[in-house]
């Protein structure tokens, strides 16, 4: 059973990563998940009782003063905005005061020695006796390398050299910064979760002619609700009365809004613009498509990339190794040089320096930000690794019908090659396929009505799979399919025949071929830009499709893929995807049918087109929900840029250390700088993760 929880007092990326590892080791608990990007903890457990106070407990031999806080499943509750005085007063305070006595300390010099120290003394207890409590309390839980034994040992070992002005000053700075990281990271996620989070927390109800607020999570099949101008659709649902223009930017980020009236269908999320809309709920709100999107989001941050995994494991190693070499530092020269004060200082930016957090930080909130930015232009990415994913594939394979093409089958052409008129062939071809539910059998009865042709049923009819139909009438057996039906009865189709662009429906009528009627898959307006700009990133197009080789040929040379391969069965084309993956490298397929769900499982990267079968959306990585081939270009540019910034993160990181330990080695950089190193550091990764979300793709 699974278990989702807010998570509150937990303010270091690193210690979350420590939470989640003794969660995950509790015998109680079969997975645990903590996403410290949208602070929340999913736990898999039979344990029902207990459970949440053992949760507490655990993590608080991290950490004290974390809190879990159960959250119940679908109800809807945000919190209200305050302000930052009233959510961080007792902080700023302190502060404000830390930084007034700072100030004061150094102007009374040090021609006044015991003032000078009572108001060092009494500034840091104002702004670091929280840090040093904090730190005494991990040490007794067995919880030496964390940022607080880190700033703690470094100060106190400055008062103990005698540099009170140094351990007052970087403890200021380490808390101003480490307050600055905290309100970035919360005013990153916020706006992350307000782009994907447009669940309404109450839906007007129309009942016998009266309107109420009941909470969303109320609202049930069958029940009708107002949308008044300026409203989001609240819940999915079909118009009952009005007329108004939707706009479906938040949810499949098209800008052009959409007429809608009596019978159409509303996706949640999308907003009114005009008039007032009554509509009939067809999905509760667990199910609609923004509870949906906000699972996708939420559980795709909890599905951790390799990248982070590593520096997640590289951290472990990175502090105490450090830890290590500030010993060394503090010992070695100075026996050799007999410069204590120099070497225990220069050991003390180290131990600053060591702290991980901007590491751990870094890439986590990059992912986020970039399924973020994703979500808002009606791309669903499921977790880091399908972004990861996407960064490195070489190529892209596509289906044919409800990808590339509307999935849209109309009639294009009939042609005689016998005597009977175009219009008999139609109008016999229409009498095979009445019952039929296949598009193409739609697109041939379509034609028919259009010409008002008037249909017989057959005396007895056989659908042979794959092939077509063979019908029986009073004047002999008719076929209707492909050229392999004709040759099954031996009947002879004329050479030209095979030139016919499209898919092809081939008539015979008592073993004489009589004609063919040409339909053809209506393209999405945006596939050939698409498919230029997959070839302007550098990648290998092709398209898989169970259309026989004149109709694949035609549609495949139209977009300009680079390879086509036609009639495939699911299997064949999981084949296929497997020789185009060993010949050119990691590979992206995208489909949207039932059959394509075995492909975009077996995929480097599968993606799902919105409108397509729930069973390919569910095997997929990837869903655009837009429906338009433009999506997969612009998925492969988000990913990218994710990826760029999650590099640039950990570069950032450990560059800026790197060069701040040398320099305070060979005794150019102090501890401001070291406190930059890590305070510093981090929020610059915050502010650069963030920048995705303005970025335009």
């Amino acid at each position: 059973m699974k278990h989702t929880y807010a998570i509150e007092n937990l303010d270091c990326a690193h210690c979350a990563a420590k939470v989640e590892e003794k969660i995950q080791a509790l015998p109680q608990v079969k997975t645990a998940s903590l996403t410290f990007a949208t602070k929340k903890l999913t736990v898999e457990s039979d344990e029902k009782k207990g459970l949440t106070k053992l949760l507490i407990d655990t993590a608080n031999t991290v950490e004290s003063g974390v809190n879990f806080t159960e959250l119940e499943e679908n109800k809807v509750v945000r919190k209200k905005k305050k302000s930052i005085f009233s959510e961080h007063g007792k902080e700023i305070a302190q502060l404000i005061l830390g930084a007034l006595l700072f100030v004061i300390g150094m102007l009374v010099g040090e021609a006044y020695p015991v003032p000078r120290l009572v108001i060092f003394m009494v500034a840091y207890l104002i702004l670091g006796l929280e840090i040093v409590i904090q730190a005494a309390k991990n040490i007794a839980k067995g919880q030496v390398f964390d940022e607080n034994f880190l700033m703690s040992l470094a100060t106190i070992a400055a008062c103990v050299i005698g540099d009170y002005p140094e351990a007052v000053g970087v403890m200021l700075f380490y808390r101003v910064g480490e307050f600055f990281q905290d309100l970035a990271v919360e005013r990153s996620r916020s706006q992350i979760m307000e782009a994907v989070d447009l669940r309404p927390e109450v839906v007007l109800l129309v009942e016998e002619g009266d309107v109420r607020e009941i909470p969303s999570e109320s609202a049930k099949v069958g029940q009708i609700l107002k949308v008044r101008p300026g409203d989001r659709i609240p819940l999915d649902g079909v118009v009952v009365s009005g007329e108004s223009r939707i706009d479906t930017s938040p949810i499949t980020g098209e800008p052009v809004p959409r007429s809608v009236g009596v019978g159409d269908e509303l996706i949640s999320g999308c907003i009114n613009k005009q008039g007032v809309l009554t509509m009939k709920v067809e999905k509760p709100l667990s199910e609609s498509m923004v509870t949906r999107i906000l699972n996708s989001v939420e559980n795709a941050a909890a599905m951790k990339p390799k990248m982070d995994k590593f520096i997640t494991r590289f951290a472990k190693v990175y502090t105490p190794i450090v830890v290590a070499i500030a010993l060394l530092t503090a010992i070695v020269p100075s026996l050799i040089t007999g410069e204590w004060y120099h070497w225990v200082y220069t050991a003390i930016t180290f131990l600053v320096i060591s702290c991980p957090c901007a590491l751990v930080l870094s890439v986590p909130l990059a992912f986020f930000s970039g399924i973020g930015a994703a979500s808002k232009r009606g791309i669903l990415l499921k977790g880091g690794l399908a972004i990861e994913g996407l960064d490195n594939v070489k190529a892209v394979v596509m289906d044919k019908t409800g990808t590339l093409t509307k999935g849209e089958f109309v009639v294009k052409e009939v042609k005689s090659y016998g005597k009977l008129s175009e219009k008999q062939i139609l109008n016999i071809a229409a009498n095979c396929e009445q019952s039929s539910t296949h598009p193409i059998a739609g697109s041939i009865l379509v034609a028919a009505s259009e010409r008002h042709l008037q249909l017989v049923s057959p005396n007895r009819l056989e659908e042979i799979s794959g092939k077509g139909v063979a019908a029986e009438f009073n004047e002999g057996t008719v076929l209707a399919g492909n050229a392999e039906l004709l040759e099954l009865y031996q009947v002879a189709v004329p050479a030209e025949v095979a030139e016919l662009e499209g898919t092809v429906v081939l008539v015979a009528i008592a073993g004489r071929f009589e004609g063919a009627i040409v339909i053809d898959d209506t393209l999405k307006e945006d596939a050939k830009e698409a498919v230029a700009e997959l070839h302007g990133q550098g990648l290998y197009t092709a398209m898989l499709t169970g259309d026989g080789e004149s109709a694949a040929q035609a549609m495949g040379n139209r977009v300009g893929v680079k390879r086509i391969f036609s009639k495939l069965l699911p299997q064949d084309k999981l084949q296929r995807l497997g020789e185009l993956r060993s010949e050119i490298g990691p590979v992206l397929f995208v489909g949207d049918g039932i059959n394509d769900a075995p492909v975009l499982a077996g995929a480097d990267v599968g993606a799902a087109m919105g409108a397509g079968a729930d069973a390919a959306i569910e095997a997929a990585d990837v869903v655009f929900m837009n429906n338009t081939v433009t999506a997969i270009p612009k998925a492969i540019r988000i990913a990218k840029a994710t990826g760029m910034i999650a590099k640039q993160n950990v570069a950032i990181a450990l560059l800026v250390k790197a060069i701040i330990m040398i320099l305070g080695f060979l005794g150019f950089a102090n501890m401001w700088l070291a406190v930059f190193a890590d305070t510093g550091v981090a929020l610059i990764c915050v502010l650069n993760s963030v920048r995705i979300l303005y970025k335009k793709f």
